[in-house]
């Protein structure tokens, strides 16, 4: 057990894995991401407009490093993907459950996909 715990650390750590979070916070979340967006909600719980995003296709990122938790408030099961390189490049595989996911370092990634 102790080598499966450490195998998804390292995963984690590696931009590997990308979960929903369960937790109390997600509902009041919700409210300040508008419905039919993805966002990016910094630790404080801020989300500065420029961290929201409505269209589908690749969004690169300006100035995005750190620890933020996505937020996907998408409509009809869209989904998103974080992506290691410019204009969705070195994807991850689409993310569709709708809700805030785990606080994620988003230093080595450089654009965002939403997908219908």
């Amino acid at each position: 057990m102790r080598k499966l715990v450490g195998i998804a650390t390292a995963l984690a750590a590696a931009g590997v894995l990308l979960t929903p979070a369960a937790n109390a916070t997600t509902q009041g979340v919700m409210a300040t991401c508008p419905s039919g967006a993805f966002c990016l909600q910094e630790p404080n719980g801020t989300i500065y407009s420029r961290n929201i995003w409505y269209a589908y296709g690749a969004h690169n990122l300006s100035g995005v490093i750190g620890f933020k938790y996505p937020v996907n408030n998408q409509t009809g099961g869209a989904g998103f993907t974080l992506c290691r390189d410019p204009n969705g490049g070195r994807c991850n595989n689409p993310s569709r459950v709708t809700g805030m996911y785990a606080l994620y370092d988003f230093t080595p990634i450089n654009s965002i996909v939403l997908v219908p």
